[in-house]
């Protein structure tokens, strides 16, 4: 008896140590951050950007593939969807809220529960829309913004890595790719006046736009991101940033696109302004424009996947430390 029942004993005992909560705190998450790799970035991408998906047009056949594509990820991961529609990995959009201009579309929304604070959020968006096809060519999205869908992707496996071995974020970490952002942020738009969960206990987000390529600016020096936003509410917020990229990353951090006289006006055409407009702290992570933006050009070869590997875990990084510090972001700049 004792030889058949001990290895189940065994077996059943380490299933426990694994789900148990552990310390958050005392865990290094460069142990996790090993998830996030150049290969596994490069295989969902070259599918995600890939002629199947048609340019992932909002409301037409290839972003509805696309929707799908995430939804099954992370339900592979186990974690859970984020809206309480019949399908809890949508929160749609009906067509009038684009003005009949185009078909209903869908953000797709995922979130890891917290253990402490589980009614604290932290948002971590891209968008995962492109323009389509014109003139019989489809516009794949490689770098825009496939490079950031696929690195939260990779980020989200991380954090559920965390989760099995017992060290679940302090507070809820929601993974949102909306769609629309082609058309004028309307996907972000749309959640920020119907949000899922309360803005007021939003306590920052990060979105990631365009991350996989080197721009004109850095071809002697790749070894770079450029960060928008990251003071402009939150000086806290800032600090975390700058703190994880020197502990653990070491990119050379461009702030060029932060100044408020910067003609590109970059703070204002992403995502994340959806969120910063109601004084939620943000960080915009950007690799700049290249020759393929906007072009049929911009495909899944031309991506740097190493440094796509390194912007990614330096989001990761400064995600785990909002997620799992004492204190939210303080907003010391309030602009409402």
């Amino acid at each position: 008896m004792k030889k058949i029942f001990l290895p189940v004993l065994l077996a059943l005992a380490l299933v426990g140590c694994k789900t148990q909560k552990k310390d958050v705190t005392e865990v290094d998450p460069m142990r996790f951050a090993k998830s996030i790799t150049s290969s596994e970035l490069s295989d969902y991408l070259y599918t995600f950007s890939s002629d199947e998906f048609e340019g992932r047009d909002t409301g037409m056949e290839g972003q509805k593939k696309a929707a799908q594509y995430l939804k099954d990820y992370y339900s592979s991961l186990n974690i859970q969807g984020g809206s309480e529609e019949d399908e809890p990995y949508y929160q749609t959009i009906d067509s009038s809220f684009f003005n009949g201009r185009f078909p209903s579309s869908e953000n797709v929304i995922s979130i890891i529960q917290g253990s402490e604070l589980p009614e604290e959020y932290l948002v971590i968006t891209s968008h995962y829309d492109h323009v389509g096809m014109k003139d019989g060519e489809i516009y794949n999205g490689a770098d825009d913004d496939g490079s950031g869908t696929v690195a939260i992707m990779e980020i989200a496996e991380a954090f559920q890595k965390a989760v099995s071995e017992g060290y679940r974020p302090k507070r809820s970490i929601v993974f949102l790719h909306v769609t629309a952002e082609e058309k004028g942020l309307l996907g972000s738009k749309y959640y920020s006046e119907n949000p899922i969960y309360p803005l007021e206990n939003t306590v920052a987000n990060l979105n990631i736009d365009m991350i996989g390529r080197i721009d004109e600016a850095h071809e002697e020096n790749s070894n770079y991101v450029y960060l928008i936003g990251s003071d402009k509410l939150s000086t806290d917020l800032h600090e975390i940033s700058e703190a994880a990229n020197s502990k653990y990353v070491n990119l050379d951090l461009d702030y060029t696109y932060n100044d408020e006289n910067d003609p590109n006006r970059f703070y204002y055409r992403s995502d994340h302004y959806n969120f910063a407009k109601f004084d939620i702290p943000i960080i915009f992570y950007f690799n700049g424009v290249h020759e393929d933006y906007h072009q049929p050009t911009d495909t899944p070869e031309k991506i740097e996947y190493d440094l796509l590997e390194k912007r990614a875990k330096l989001v990761f990084y400064t995600a785990w430390e909002v997620a799992n510090r004492e204190e939210r972001p303080f907003v010391d700049k309030p602009t409402l």
